[in-house]
């Protein structure tokens, strides 16, 4: 049980991580003006798409549920709530400062989606670290029924 919550835990922070990457890689292409960042980034993310789908064992151990669990829970970190809170945080300084452009929004993303994946990432090892705790002082603890 503890090595595939370990699994499931490294497989979502590392997938978090590799999207983020390519969302930075956006706005570092944006920043220099030349799309070399992107395409790189884009290359390594398809290659890993394609391993992952292709790989037999590498595609069942990612349909395993502990880990489609996982993923849905760092898309929510990384994603759902960055994609949201960017827009609500855009529309406030767009009505109360200035107007932002397209490379100002991205970068509002990326910060928000960074500071989710860590959030993320945080959480997790909280919960590997409560639980590992929580399952040694199970061993610890003597079971009452076989005492008496």
């Amino acid at each position: 049980m503890r090595v595939a919550r370990t699994s499931a835990d490294a497989i979502a922070m590392l997938e978090g991580l590799m999207w983020l990457l390519l969302s930075w890689s956006v706005s570092f292409s944006i920043h220099q003006g030349t799309t070399m960042p992107t395409m790189g980034a884009l290359s390594l993310v398809g290659t890993i798409i394609l391993v992952t789908w292709g790989h037999r064992p590498m595609r069942l151990i990612l349909g395993r549920f502990r880990i489609r669990r996982r993923r849905t829970e760092m898309w929510m970190h990384v994603l759902a709530l960055p994609l949201l809170l960017a827009l609500l945080l855009a529309v406030l300084i767009e009505a109360l400062v200035s107007p932002l452009n397209g490379a100002q929004k991205m970068l509002l993303f990326n910060v928000l989606a960074s500071a989710g994946w860590m959030v993320f990432a945080i959480t997790l090892l909280i919960k590997g670290a409560m639980f590992t705790v929580s399952s040694k002082n199970k061993k610890k603890k003597p079971n009452r029924r076989t005492q008496d």
